[in-house]
């Protein structure tokens, strides 16, 4: 009985669950496609930050251990694939003489490296000049200097005599901060920047120049052993720092504390494991509405049938069937729906991944990719359960044969419309909103000493509740616009209608709770389209804006520290494709006791070498402020924390001490507070100075620049860097921003987010056009009696027409309406709620017009086909139409 009632629906209601399998599909794509997505996403994160790693752990052996001892340990783990032993002194300063001029330096850093070690560790150092063995000059160094290959540098070392070197080569040491930390110290104690002067020396080298120190003070030579992991990791991030943070443990407790473990691989997993939370946070925020979408629109295709599948169960009922068979038979029918429907979603999943990422897998292995699959299919079973098999055991136990029947109901408003449930959820998630803002939107919890993190999902409330409430109001607002609106309806039917306009608008009045379902599933899938599409388009904005804030310009140009480079040498940076070169001065100033950095700037040309937003800056726009540095040379911004910890008011004068390049001694400036500068190209994270490079130039008695902002134009700029690098060779370091975007950009915005984002915004279009054209074309099916009854009473065929179109007209008006409001104020909340994603914050929202014309024509065109496919059938003889029915 079950088959061949399987196989009548199958021949006779094939629109029906086509549509509802259709639905299915869908949510069953968009959970299968995310959920791949992000398990692919932090696998790629853990590659990605095991790859970025040059030294993995760095074991400092402490004073009076035995090193062959820790050493032997150290090797002897069965994670460990190498490990080297590097020494490490410090010198009281280096000194070259060439063309009977001399430079001396400060205090520096000795580095003794076995041989062999770049082979093992190849992205420790970098050769740049020169030989690659032998003695080595950190970049910097060199430019201190003034050395190159061939020279000879002094080496002075604390109780021993100076030793003089031949220099083999120049090298820059890419991860000099990791390199030179102090091991075992807590982050807030580490060395705020490693050290200005580098000489690196063959290990045996080292052993002969620091044997009398280490006879009289063994504490001043370090000992560390570099150590490079090949221990399998798990795919998760977490996982990954919990698997290394214990396996570090493990080595310190076997070595008795004979070493402590710098763990610069699970340093990184840490920042990777955030990202992993936020990539998590993103599937919540923008795949779980677009599957939940997908779920109603199934449940609003089985709502369509609902009346005449009441007729059907009556009629069984009334031939004698118990309702227990009743209830297997709409079982199969979910069973049909959920395995046909989750099937096919799977299957567009698969084409979803491979047209995104050129795998179906979306890169994850076969166990992953079979549970996300098998998980996505239950869940499409379970909706198609939800939509047709609830229902029908309800009616089973809450109405008779009778009532089932029963043709005309009685309509009443829902009672969450009665009570205000709508007005309720929208005041609580302002509530939500306004406490989460108290916590500055913290969405990724990782307390200072713990080493587990966690999301704050309370945040999630907010715009969880701001959905769900909008959905109601707007149901409620598209219910009594219907209901009460009876003569507005006629006016604007009667140029389609005719003498039929005031029937027209009976009958819409009439079905206001299915045009209103109807309307609120349309407008909710176009608000869908719109927050995520916004928020797509602002997280490409602020990480575009993020990249030219790290590296200044489209190509960047660093002086070396100590050289004196004027504003002059500009004229040899204009290779081809550069448009404009703009000289930026760097000083360190004194504010109190805080030393900050200071940079000068040309006020009337800085802007035509890069960006600057009024975000930037408080206390007025960024051209107002540019021009008080301009009409008052003296003028100072300064950062928001300076403002406050100095009571500072506009006009104040502050006291910067510079030094001075001639006597290098410390002289007090006077300048006056202009405004507040938030973020400024090149400048670090915390407090900085912007000041007019002129006045700057003459306080310091130097107008040597620091870097130059190199603006092409916005294209070819990798092309440019590399016609520079060819030009100044070692003088100067030369970065480009296409290298800010992978450096600055987290592990999560490095993986594909464009993947991301075509997989979302497709699947937001097929959402709002499937919503769109599917359940008016269903719904205006269920109507077919009475649109042939009205042929019957004489309505002409242009009657009949304009009363489809009028009907999509309005459903059209009021989802595009609601849709508009509740994804503007989503994207709002979104963006505000998800500021920790953003650096920086977005001054506003991006909105990708050209996306969402593209969506709106998709579901004008959804809706105007089902229109026009309804009016025509609408055309066939009454007659015919009533025999089929």
């Amino acid at each position: 009985m079950i088959g061949r009632w399987v196989r009548g629906l199958l021949r006779h209601r094939t629109g029906r669950l086509a549509a509802a399998a259709a639905g299915i599909a869908l949510a069953v794509a968009l959970v299968a496609a995310l959920g791949s997505f992000l398990t692919a996403s932090k696998s790629t994160m853990t590659a990605r930050a095991v790859r970025s790693v040059a030294v993995d752990w760095q074991a400092e052996i402490q004073p009076g251990a035995d090193a062959g001892a820790v050493v032997a340990a150290v090797r002897a783990d069965p994670g460990v694939r190498a490990g080297e032993t590097v020494g490490m002194v410090h010198s009281t300063g280096l000194r070259t003489t060439a063309a009977g001029s001399t430079q001396d330096t400060g205090p520096g850093v000795v580095l003794g490296l076995p041989d062999g070690y770049g082979r093992t560790f190849p992205g420790v150092v970098r050769l740049l000049a020169g030989s690659g063995t032998g003695v080595l000059l950190a970049q910097q160094t060199a430019a201190n200097l003034h050395a190159a290959p061939g020279d000879t540098v002094t080496v002075r070392l604390p109780g021993t005599a100076p030793a003089s070197l031949s220099v083999a080569g120049i090298v820059d040491l890419p991860q000099a901060d990791s390199l030179f930390q102090k091991v075992g110290a807590p982050p807030q104690s580490q060395p705020s920047a490693p050290p200005d002067n580098v000489v690196i020396v063959p290990q045996d080298l080292f052993t002969r120049l620091t044997a009398p120190l280490a006879a009289t003070d063994p504490a001043a030579v370090t000992t560390q052993v570099h150590i490079a992991r090949d221990a399998p990791l798990p795919a998760d991030p977490a996982a990954a720092y919990t698997a290394v943070t214990a396996a570090a443990r493990n080595l310190e407790a076997r070595t008795s504390g004979g070493a402590v473990i710098g763990d610069n691989l699970g340093a990184t997993l840490d920042a990777a494991r955030q990202d992993a939370l936020y990539a998590q946070i993103l599937f919540l925020f923008l795949g779980v509405p677009g599957s939940v979408l997908a779920a109603l629109l199934t449940a609003a295709v089985a709502g369509a049938g609902a009346d005449r599948r009441r007729q059907e169960q009556a009629l069984l009922r009334t031939r004698g069937l118990s309702p227990r068979h009743v209830a297997a038979l709409a079982a199969a029918e979910a069973a049909v729906v959920g395995i046909t429907g989750g099937l096919l979603g799977i299957g567009i999943a698969a084409l979803t991944g491979l047209a995104a990422f050129g795998t179906a897998s979306f890169g994850v292995g076969a166990a992953s990719a079979l549970l996300w699959s098998s998980v996505s299919l239950l869940l499409g079973v379970a909706v198609a359960g939800a939509a047709i098999l609830l229902p029908a055991l309800r009616d089973l136990r809450s109405s008779t044969v009778a009532q089932a029947r029963r043709e005309v109901r009685r309509d009443r408003s829902p009672r969450w419309m009665r009570y205000g449930l709508d007005f309720v959820l929208l005041a609580l998630s302002l509530l939500v909103f306004k406490a989460a803002g108290a916590n500055q939107y913290a969405l990724v919890l990782a307390p200072e000493g713990v080493p587990s993190i966690s999301v704050s999902y309370w945040a999630f409330l907010g715009p969880a509740l701001l959905w769900l409430g909008g959905a109601l109001l707007w149901w409620r607002l598209t219910y009594l616009a219907l209901a009460h609106g009876r003569p507005a309806l006629a006016r604007l039917a009667r140029p389609l209608t005719g003498t039929l306009a005031s029937t027209t608008a009976a009958s819409m009045s009439r079905r206001r709770r299915p045009l209103a379902h109807a309307a609120v599933l349309l407008g909710l899938a176009l608000a869908f389209a719109v927050s995520t599409s916004v928020f797509n388009a602002t997280y490409r904005q602020q990480a575009e804006v993020d990249a030219r804030l790290t590296n200044g310009a489209d190509v960047t140009v660093t002086q070396p520290p100590g050289t004196r480079t004027g504003p002059g040498a500009a004229s040899a940076l204009r290779v081809a494709g550069v448009r404009h070169v703009e000289p930026l001065l760097h000083r360190f100033a004194y504010v109190g006791a805080d030393l900050q950095d200071l940079y000068g700037v040309r006020p009337a040309t800085i802007a035509s070498a890069t960006s600057l937003q009024d975000a930037y800056f408080a206390g007025g726009t960024a051209r107002a402020l540019l021009h008080s540095l301009a009409a008052r040379p003296d003028a100072l911004l300064v950062s928001e924390e300076t403002v406050k910890d100095f009571r500072l008011a506009p006009g104040d004068t502050i006291n910067l001490r510079l030094r001075d390049s001639g006597t290098q001694a410390l002289r007090s400036v006077p300048f006056h507070y202009a405004g507040v500068v938030k973020e400024f190209p090149t400048a670090p994270k915390d407090s900085f100075l912007v000041a007019n490079a002129e006045y700057v130039a003459r306080a310091t008695r130097s107008d040597a620049v620091g870097a130059f902002l190199v603006d092409t134009g916005g294209t070819h700029q990798h092309g440019v860097a590399e016609a520079l690098r060819h030009r100044l060779g070692p003088s100067a370091t030369v970065t480009d921003i296409t290298q800010a975007r992978s450096t600055v950009g987290s592990s999560l915005t490095a993986v594909d987010l464009g993947g991301l984002t075509r997989i979302e915004l497709g699947f937001a279009v097929l959402l709002a056009a499937a919503s769109g054209g599917i359940v008016l074309a269903l719904g205006l099916a269920e109507r077919r009696r009475t649109f042939a009854i009205t042929t019957v009473l004489g309505a002409t065929r242009r009657q009949l027409r304009g009363l489809v179109l009028s009907e999509a007209a309005a459903l059209t008006t009021a989802a595009f309406a609601g849709g508009a409001v509740i994804g503007w104020a989503l994207s709002q909340m979104l963006v505000k709620v998800l500021t920790g994603v953003f650096d920086p914050p977005p001054a506003g929202a991006a909105v990708p017009w050209g996306y969402l014309a593209v969506t709106a024509v998709a579901t004008v065109a959804a809706l105007t086909a089902a229109a026009l496919n309804a009016a025509r059938r609408s055309a066939r003889p009454p007659v015919e139409e009533l025999r089929e029915l």
